[in-house]
């Protein structure tokens, strides 16, 4: 699993509950889109958690990049914004799910678990 967030205190407050919640899981970290493509080329994780508002790549590029790597890969979006045009573009572009801020934990497992039954299943 990888996480991709600029602010600091919430990938490292999300880092710590996703890891307990998910054990099994490695989770690798990332603090803009850039880092976050290059880390998914590096260790090709089946789960993106992103933000979309980041500097030097914003989470809808990132995603776009990471779909044409790997078009299986469930990215589930984190957004302040909750706009009808950003769904339609999440559809277009695969993303599983996409999440207000701040995170409701309980949502985002519920989403995490949903991605994890979606590989499993295959």
């Amino acid at each position: 699993m990888l996480i991709v967030e600029d602010d600091r205190v919430a990938i490292e407050v999300m880092g710590f509950i996703v890891s307990k919640r998910y054990p099994e899981c490695g989770v690798s970290f990332a603090y803009d889109g850039e880092m976050g493509l290059e880390i998914f080329q590096e260790r090709l994780p089946d789960i993106v958690i992103t933000d979309i508002n980041m500097p030097k790549m914003d989470g809808i590029k990132m995603a776009e990049a990471i779909k044409s790597i790997r078009t299986g890969t469930k990215i589930i979006v984190l957004t302040a914004y909750n706009h009808k045009i950003h769904q339609e573009h999440f559809a277009e572009l695969g993303i599983s799910e996409h999440l207000l801020k701040p995170v409701q934990f309980e949502k985002l497992f519920a989403a995490v678990d949903k991605a994890i039954e979606e590989i499993q299943s295959g």
